[in-house]
């Protein structure tokens, strides 16, 4: 996977007409760009046709959790759109898993389990229940997602290190909350460069607001892909 394979642009945008915009502008910096459940519920599958059309691989964000007849048919409807990749919540358990996994057997679709949100801490989990260390949570998630055949995991970076101890190289790891030196964090809490993310042993980066509010957004861009590309070398 070369290096601009490995950034992920997501669209958080409320309108198929600006993320349009996004994708005139960066299709030729980004490989992957991401759909989320606000421009979803604005445009619905068009979003991922438009991501399509632009010539890049699209990232369905949609978190899928509930009961696994529901999300089995609701990831059957993602593979029918060509997505490349697709969000679930790991938390939805066991047989949710399995039943999602195969609908992507034989697939071009990678399923991606978030584990926990990066923008939750120890205080938050332990109020919903989670008490312990975010990294404990992320490791006793992960392993439970794997072994249900489900391909990647979606953690924060200062999880990748530990995940690969535990999983090994095998599941892709895609990371949010990737903050360029000198960004603001905004609502993430648990966070690292690109480059740090990828020694890590992060595989694909998602990395939204450093890029959209950059002055140039483009060049923005490509420092990210030189600095992924030299940390992978």
């Amino acid at each position: 996977m070369d290096a601009r394979a490995r950034l992920v642009l997501p669209l958080d945008v409320p309108s198929l007409e600006e993320a349009g915009g996004w994708l005139e502008r960066l299709a030729g910096e980004v490989g992957v760009f991401k759909v989320g459940l606000e421009l979803f519920t604005a445009a619905g599958p068009r979003a991922v046709e438009a991501v399509h059309e632009a010539g890049a691989a699209c990232f369905l964000d949609l978190k899928l959790h509930d009961i696994p007849a529901t999300m089995a048919k609701a990831t059957r409807a993602a593979v029918q759109l060509g997505v490349r990749y697709l969000t679930v919540h790991a938390a939805a358990g066991p047989a949710a898993l399995r039943a999602v996994a195969e609908e992507t057997h034989g697939t071009a679709t990678q399923l991606l389990a978030v584990t926990v949100l990066t923008s939750l801490d120890a205080l938050e989990l332990d109020a919903v229940g989670l008490a312990g260390p975010p990294e404990a949570a992320v490791e006793r998630l992960g392993r439970l997602a794997t072994e249900a055949g489900i391909d990647g995991l979606v953690c924060s970076p200062l999880e990748c290190a530990p995940l690969r101890a535990a999983l090994g190289d095998a599941p892709t790891l895609v990371v949010p909350g990737v903050r360029p030196a000198g960004s603001e964090k905004g609502d993430q809490r648990r966070t690292a460069s690109p480059g740090e993310a990828i020694a890590r042993g992060a595989s694909l980066l998602v990395v939204g607001r450093p890029i959209r509010h950059a002055p140039d957004p483009a060049a923005a861009a490509r420092a990210i892909v030189r600095e992924i590309a030299e940390a992978a070398s």
